[in-house]
């Protein structure tokens, strides 16, 4: 039986075998795309290099990569969704393009020297083509040389078979698609690949980015042509070991046993079956997304993560768990991941604490709000906005929430009310957080590329006049301006600010050389006075130098020279939470 650490061991051996450089495993925060909140897929940290900036290791590259969908949280619950997973994927930067990625998986997945999938059991779908791309008739055309039977190659389309941009614009293009027969029962006359009965599960996707679509919604073909692979490793081992779904492989049978020592029962009864797959999902991601930085907040991926870890607290108590459980699921979290995220242990008191803190708070105010939710549900039989809102300000409810307590009692909830009510208090719209910036460079525009250099130098500025402490904690950069987050634990004077500015301008009317070198990481540690990403690097790394006043590990962009960026001005200086704050600046 092949494990999930077997598989993504195999994996990475094959690809490697196929000259491809192994490549770190990067933070669940986005660093180089503000369009989304997480990384949701592999190619996420890798839309520099996409777009045609080198990469340090090459342009054949391998990895296992953390995920985060917040689109699938909802979804938890049933056989194969979950919000937190791992994917592994393998890319090529303008290197190898369909008939070379096509037969690899085909080999990896069928080959006795490998996963040995049985080739009967195996579909494929290809893109059908419409108004922006043409039918890809050379990949079904690949398939077919590989011995794929016609009847089991599928043109779907775009809404099928075409993987967009990490954010709103970026490389983008047609995927192939392979599913695996689970041998139950079609749906229909019409079940094939695509359809939701179970019957066909998807087990890898190659997509084949030939485009990048433009901010007008224009689809540019590449100079750079790229491959992105991905296959989930636990939807792959559920299938590989047979099991009906991803919750009975060896990943969460610790998970299944603490829980079930937790809520003093030997067995979980069906009704509960749902509420303990969320307890485990959610505390996974949770655990994840605490070691790499993110804290409980009411707004971005705080908010997501605050959403989360209210939800497996009231998961939890549905199951009759009513004291604080959450650090010790996550602790055998850790126990489970470790020796692959060696973070999850050094972040432990830090994940725990948070856990602790975001569990009594939300604790002392849920056996509450469910009294009122009931209260007004029986009164009115709706929960409308300004309930809604009530429970969300009051009781600490997250809409999504309030509308699955509500899905549950068959109780409407007004969830477009409860986002008006949201921007007349001022609130960030947290019921659609994935449209949300996250940290780094929303596109690759000139005057992007100029703030990212701005920041570089605000970063060492605010070294020099407040602290030689200051860390970076997240950055958001647009055309427009640029937003930056470090450590500090007081409101800045004017008298720093203004110092602070001109620090920046002063190296801006240097015009100083912007330096570009790749190195080891070792190396890079001794050159660069910042590497705030932690494990995140691989062994290969890109450092920015702005003359001897900065170095950073960066995958760029950047300007060639200081003078090209003009008057810098912070625009506005605030918390953001705990010892972090946020500074909004423009070039003028």
């Amino acid at each position: 039986m092949i494990s999930s650490d077997k598989l993504k061991k195999m994996y990475l051996e094959f690809f490697q075998k196929n000259g491809h450089k192994i490549i770190a495993n990067a933070s669940l925060v986005p660093e180089n795309d503000p369009t989304a909140l997480f990384i949701s897929a592999g190619m996420h940290p890798l839309v520099p290099y996409l777009l045609g900036q080198p990469h340090p290791s090459g342009t054949k590259l391998v990895n296992v990569q953390k995920c985060l969908r917040t689109s699938d949280v909802d979804e938890v619950g049933d056989s194969f969704h979950l919000s937190f997973f791992e994917m592994l994927g393998n890319w090529s930067l303008g290197d190898y393009f369909k008939a070379e990625s096509i037969p690899w998986s085909y080999e990896f997945l069928t080959s006795n020297e490998w996963l040995g999938i049985d080739k009967d059991r195996l579909s494929v779908t290809v893109f059908a083509g419409d108004e922006d791309a043409s039918r890809d008739e050379e990949s079904a055309g690949i398939w077919k040389s590989l011995g794929m039977p016609e009847e089991r190659i599928y043109y779907l389309p775009k809404e099928d078979n075409w993987w967009g941009p990490a954010g709103a614009t970026g490389p983008c293009g047609p995927d192939t698609e392979i599913f695996y027969d689970t041998g139950i029962e079609p749906c229909g006359a019409e079940c094939k690949p695509g359809c939701s009965c179970g019957k066909y599960n998807e087990i890898w996707n190659n997509v084949f980015m030939e485009y990048n679509k433009t901010s007008d919604g224009r689809y540019e073909l590449l100079e750079q042509k790229n491959v992105d692979t991905g296959m989930g490793v636990e939807r792959t081992i559920s299938v590989m070991q047979g099991k009906k779904n991803v919750y009975e492989t060896e990943i969460f049978v610790p998970l299944i046993e603490k829980i079930k020592e937790l809520a003093e029962v030997e067995e979980i009864p069906d009704e509960q079956e749902k509420s303990i797959r969320v307890v485990m999902d959610h505390t996974r991601a949770a655990t994840f997304l605490l070691a790499d930085g993110v804290v409980p907040r009411n707004i971005e991926q705080g908010y997501v993560l605050r959403r989360i870890i209210r939800g497996a607290i009231r998961h939890g108590r549905r199951m009759g768990i009513e004291r604080e459980f959450l650090t010790e699921l996550s602790l055998a979290v850790i126990g489970i991941y470790e020796a692959d995220n060696p973070h999850l242990r050094k972040k432990e008191a830090f994940i725990l604490n948070e856990l602790r803190k975001e569990s009594k708070k939300f604790n002392n105010t849920l056996i509450k709000g469910l009294r009122r939710f009931n209260r007004i549900a029986d009164k009115k039989k709706e929960i409308d906005a300004k309930d809604a809102f009530l429970l969300y300000q009051s009781f600490g409810f997250p809409i999504e929430i309030t509308v699955e307590i509500g899905k549950e009692n068959n109780i409407p909830v007004d969830v477009p009310g409860f986002e008006e009510e949201m921007k007349k208090h001022q609130k960030v719209s947290s019921a659609s957080a994935d449209r949300k910036f996250g940290s780094g460079l929303a596109d690759s525009q000139k005057e992007t590329v100029k703030l990212h250099t701005a920041t570089h130098i605000l970063n060492e500025a605010l070294r020099v006049i407040l602290s030689k402490d200051i860390v970076q904690r997240g950055s958001n950069i647009t055309h427009e301006r640029l937003r930056f987050d470090f450590n500090f634990d007081r409101k800045m004077t004017e008298e720093e600010k203004r110092a602070v500015e001109d620090v920046v301008n002063q190296k801006i009317k240097q015009a100083i050389p912007v330096t570009q070198i790749e190195t080891s990481l070792e190396e890079a540690k001794k050159i660069a006075t910042q590497a705030v990403f932690g494990d995140r690097y691989g062994e290969k790394v890109t450092v920015y130098s702005i003359g001897d006043f900065s170095s950073e590990l960066c995958s760029g962009p950047h300007v060639e020279n200081t003078s090209e960026l003009g008057h810098f001005r912070i625009v506005k200086e605030r918390s953001i939470s705990a010892g972090v704050r946020r500074i909004r600046a423009v070039l003028e």
